[in-house]
């Protein structure tokens, strides 16, 4: 099993930046990448961003790219630099992990608690 632990949430205004965080522990040799998702209520959650814990390659969605980036400093920590935040970014937050990376991201095979991010206008 794999347990996810992010953090780093608040709450901007538009054009701020925040950087979440999320550490991985438990069986994380089963890992292909980590990434965030995201999801505002009434709404299905939606990729971010996501990065393979060999190699780095990287994946966005199409409404953060150029805005936020995300890195790692191993195969169990990786991190979510959000810049020039939007009103529309407001959203609850979830570290993802998964066995497997798509063109559409990394695989949701294990979740986080989520971290709430607020940007106001």
């Amino acid at each position: 099993q794999v347990q996810l632990v992010g953090s780093g949430g608040g709450s901007v205004q538009a054009g701020g930046s925040l950087r979440l965080s999320c550490a991985a522990s438990g069986a994380t040799y089963r890992l292909f990448c980590m990434g965030w998702a995201r999801q505002v209520p009434g709404k299905e959650r939606e990729a971010v961003a996501g990065i393979s814990s060999v190699g780095g390659r990287t994946y966005y969605a199409d409404s953060v790219k150029g805005r936020f980036t995300i890195s790692r400093d191993n195969a169990k920590t990786v991190y979510l630099q959000m810049t020039s935040l939007k009103p529309e970014d407001t959203a609850m937050y979830y570290c993802v992990a998964g066995l497997s990376m798509s063109d559409g991201g990394c695989a949701r095979n294990y979740w986080g608690q989520g971290t709430q991010v607020t940007v106001s206008s």
